[in-house]
């Protein structure tokens, strides 16, 4: 333990409203938790600047060693930490003085008081969950797991003129980042976590996994749908490690209303081993916001928990086991890509088509997490009516779907894609800018690398642009263009 930090805490002076504090005023008590206060400062040099909050750790009647420790991890990741599903960091203490960490102060409301009114609509649900994974995806991606996933732990920020309302995950006591010391790992031999929420690697003392805060999301939606935990709320090291051999009450048979989809994303996420969950939460968030895609195995129909055999076998095998520890959160979001394929599929030349599907499948041979996703744009009118059906009647939509998967046969077969749990995936967006459409759904899916073909036409598209040209300039992710071969490098 960081005796500098335990000296620190016991001899800090209080905090009181009005006090000046490294250049910060403190205007209000805004909450006390279990393991710091928050307090609402602002800057003496610009108080026009609006309000900050600073958290101070609270020692509970002496030495808390948790609080001590935890309160020195958070001092070390949040400044390593960007992007709207933090909160923005201002400053900290030193720790041999005062102790502090000085934020942003998030305005939104938490997503605790939503629980009291579970069981929600799936669209509610579905919405919530997809925020909370965008916003653990992109903490992965900065080298975090945060293992304390629950709903005091998440804020949403305010909608302003049709912007905003993100998920902010808040508190990184608990947290481990892969390329700084893992303290609670040193000085505790506990498992560290809030019992409903910590996931069976974390009770076996293994925090390096970033599919443990899937676990834990996975805990939210399931109370979220059916007004019930899956796992109760355990005390007790005995009592959390029956999650690792009992099975919860399908969603289904609490409440009704469940669709199959959705249970099975629910119980993906509640699998023992982490191998069994999505692999990312950017897939997680993907499958949430493609229903229709979500492949259905017999989790999706079942409607009561596992019988005493079952359980008991599981018993034994988690009596003996141990789980995989390689998994961290660089390694582990690195090889579970989405992978986009765009395609002109009716516009473009055999030729590219064909190139374009060699690419697709060297990348899919590469990363053996990564997922497909094959999209076609049917590009409408901005203004009248758009025929929806060719002169046959049939529909152009389903037309370009079908075309989509004929092309993507060949790398479904060679690579086993039907048996892959939603590895493969396709889709038809209408939309009169094709280019636009794509940039949007790159966004709002977290894809990681995009491959589309790229068609020469000689020197009017060279100066107007095209839609590959486009898409490589305003993603933020790998674009791969790919040419024709009777092409080369033009274009």
């Amino acid at each position: 333990m960081n005796s500098e930090l335990q000296q620190a805490l016991n001899t800090a002076p209080g905090v009181e409203v009005g006090q000046i504090i490294d250049g910060f005023k403190v205007e209000a008590h805004a909450h006390q938790g279990g393991m710091a206060n928050l307090w609402r400062v602002t800057r003496v040099e610009d108080p026009g600047a609006g309000a900050l909050i600073m958290k101070v750790p609270r020692v509970k009647g002496g030495d808390d060693p948790a609080t001590v420790v935890g309160f020195e991890v958070e001092q070390m990741i949040m400044p390593t930490l960007t992007g709207p599903h933090v909160p923005r960091f201002i400053a900290k203490g030193d720790l041999g003085r005062r102790p502090y960490i000085v934020m942003e102060h998030v305005q939104g409301a938490s997503l605790k008081p939503r629980f009291d009114a579970a069981p929600l609509s799936v669209p509610e649900v579905v919405e919530i969950g997809h925020k909370v994974a965008t916003a653990l995806h992109e903490l992965h991606r900065q080298h975090v797991v945060h293992l304390d996933i629950k709903p005091s732990n998440i804020m949403f920020r305010p909608v302003i003129n049709g912007h905003g309302g993100e998920a902010v995950l808040v508190d990184f006591g608990l947290s481990r980042h892969d390329q700084l010391p893992d303290l609670l790992e040193e000085e505790f031999e506990l498992p560290m976590g809030t019992g409903p929420y910590m996931s069976p690697e974390q009770i076996q003392f293994i925090r390096n996994d970033p599919r443990s805060d899937l676990f834990a999301l996975g805990v939210m939606l399931y109370h979220l749908i059916t007004g019930q935990r899956p796992f109760g709320a355990p005390n007790s090291v005995r009592g959390l490690r029956r999650r690792l051999y009992v099975d919860p009450v399908p969603p289904r048979k609490i409440n009704p209303q469940c669709p199959p989809w959705l249970q099975e994303i629910i119980l993906r996420c509640l699998e023992v081993k982490p191998e069994l969950r999505h692999q990312s939460a950017a897939q997680l968030a993907f499958d949430l916001q493609n229903p229709d895609q979500v492949p259905l195995t017999a989790r999706a129909e079942r409607l009561k928990a596992s019988g005493f055999v079952h359980q008991f076998r599981r018993w034994l095998t988690a009596m003996g086991s141990e789980p995989d520890e390689e998994a961290s959160a660089t390694v582990q979001t690195q090889r579970s890509p989405i992978v986009l394929v765009a395609l002109d599929i009716q516009g473009a030349e055999p030729t590219l088509l064909e190139a374009v599907r060699v690419m697709a499948h060297r990348i899919l041979q590469t990363e053996a997490g990564a997922r497909l996703a094959c999209l076609t744009v049917m590009k409408t009118n901005r203004i009248g009516m758009d025929e929806l059906v060719d002169a046959q009647g049939a529909s152009k939509h389903m037309n370009l779907l079908l075309q989509l998967k004929h092309w993507a046969r060949p790398i479904a077969q060679a690579l086993n894609l039907k048996k892959a749990n939603g590895r493969l995936t396709f889709h038809v967006l209408e939309a009169p800018d094709p280019a636009a459409a794509i940039i949007e759904y790159v966004k709002k899916n977290q894809v990681d690398h995009v491959v589309m073909g790229a068609r020469d036409q000689g020197r009017l598209r060279r100066y107007l642009g095209s839609v590959s040209a486009q898409v490589a300039a305003e993603s933020d992710c790998t674009v791969t263009v790919v040419r024709s071969p009777d092409t080369g490098h033009r274009g």
